[in-house]
């Protein structure tokens, strides 16, 4: 049987150990030889990788991701796409998002993996379409998590529901690594059995099951396994790519990826790690197992950034406080997935309340939103005492939100004007309207510092 593997280190396995803090530049020399390594396909692009590159890395993400589809002109590249929120953090029009797709397919997309926080599959349903329609392979992609409602049976009805939209793979998206190698095994099987399409197995290594997840979900008949290259592996990122091959191929499988490249991919990762240790931006403490996790359900881009923000504010020490509030507000959120966004929500309440000392003193938008009916259908039952807490007898709406809100490409096009040079300007500020903005006021100060100093220069 052959096997597949998707490699995640310019996405996943760098969001969760170095908070998506790794600019082009650091990684562009090394582009030919994950194009010549044999994966599936590259991870390089969705998830917080857009809000990243604007907001801390001062780059384009759309001229990051044609700079990747140019160097890698033989290799499948991957997205993660959030369904109707995209790659922010709310639902946007249909238009918005149809647009979103379309371009991303045109500047280089090959495969965009969608979820839903919720597992809410009305949630993907446009995204999935338009991603057909622009000729990218469309994987649906399952949250997987742990809680009174959520079974074997309930993921394979949202599969099902999947391959009904058209989706040509299912992800299962083992985001907080607790999918043990038995539930890896009977839900794989499962899928392949009752769904009858390709299934893609991702997880992380922060409860330490990462590995012996992967080995199981081969068994069961998974056809792409997410790794990371070692250097940027383990922790809260991917099982280690050169691990799971080597373990591939000794257990009999056909696999395309070659070991040899591999080794230079590492060698070079390495420095950039040693480095990032260094700097402090890679703390150690994202790199180690944690079988708390299985309690927590934190995944590891999660924890990377709750670490980062009580650092900032010199209340590390309250990590465990807030580890052990997150379960609760997300049984009083009727069970969301721990995914983004609703990992970054809970996990902000969750912090909110213990440096507060109070439960819901201080509530999010978003969780305000989210308890309307703003984000889908919840799970679960939502914590009604809660619900009254935060938004008094308001009503929750009813049906698709996405349904209610008016088109809004063109309203963001008029509304950004000439600072906006393509439709692809205009998605970004869609996406992040106070980042996009100060990234393009940057580069318009860039573009005129450099006329002028080639002025200067002739005039010398």
């Amino acid at each position: 049987m052959k096997i597949g593997f998707t490699e995640t280190v310019l996405r996943d396995a760098n969001q969760s150990l170095i908070a998506t803090r790794l600019p082009f530049g650091k990684f562009e020399p090394i582009l030919s030889e994950l194009d010549k390594a044999g994966y599936y396909s590259l991870e390089c692009w969705g998830g917080a990788t857009f809000d990243s590159c604007l907001r801390y890395l001062d780059e384009d993400p759309w001229e990051r991701l044609r700079k990747i589809r140019a160097a890698c002109p033989n290799t499948k590249l991957q997205m993660l796409l959030r369904g109707q929120n995209i790659l922010g953090y709310k639902h946007y029009p249909d238009d918005v998002v149809r647009m979103f797709v379309r371009k991303s397919v045109e500047n280089g997309m090959d495969i965009i993996r969608i979820f839903d926080a919720l597992n809410d599959v009305e949630n993907i349903k446009v995204a999935v379409d338009e991603t057909l329609k622009a000729g990218a392979i469309a994987s649906g992609a399952i949250c997987y998590t742990i809680s009174p409602i959520h079974n074997l049976e309930n993921y394979v009805k949202v599969g099902l529901e999947m391959k009904k939209l058209g989706v040509q793979t299912i992800t299962i998206k083992d985001m907080a690594g607790i999918m043990g190698p038995t539930e890896a095994y009977n839900l794989v099987k499962a899928l392949k059995e009752e769904v009858k399409l390709p299934v893609v197995v991702h997880t992380h290594c922060t409860t330490g099951l990462g590995i012996a997840t992967l080995m199981k979900s081969a068994e069961a008949g998974a056809d792409v396994l997410d790794t990371a290259i070692s250097s940027f592996s383990g922790g809260t990122s991917q099982p280690p790519t050169e691990t799971l091959v080597y373990m591939m191929k000794s257990a009999g499988f056909e696999v395309d990826v070659d070991e040899k490249v591999l080794k230079k991919i590492n060698d070079f990762f390495k420095p950039i790690q040693a480095e990032y240790l260094a700097s402090g931006q890679l703390n150690p403490v994202v790199m180690t197992t944690d079988s708390k996790a299985l309690i927590y359900q934190v995944p590891g881009g999660m924890l990377s950034n709750l670490v980062a923000q009580l650092t900032a504010q010199n209340k590390l020490d309250k990590l465990p406080e807030v580890l052990a509030e997150t379960p609760k507000v997300r049984e009083d959120l009727g069970y969301p997935p721990l995914v983004t966004p609703m990992s970054q929500m809970v996990g902000v309440q969750a912090t909110a309340n213990v440096l507060a000392g109070q439960r819901y003193k201080n509530v999010s938008k978003e969780i305000k939103s989210y308890l309307r009916g703003e984000y889908g259908r919840a799970p679960g039952e939502i914590n009604e005492e809660v619900r009254r807490q935060i938004l008094g007898d308001e009503k929750p709406i009813q049906g698709r939100f996405a349904d209610t809100l008016a088109p809004g490409f063109e309203a963001a096009k008029a509304e950004i004007g000439s600072k906006a040079r393509s439709d692809e300007d205009v998605l970004s500020y869609i996406a992040f309207p106070a980042q996009a903005e100060a990234f393009f006021d940057k580069r318009a100060e860039r573009e005129k510092n450099t006329f002028q100093y080639t002025i200067q220069k002739i005039a010398d």
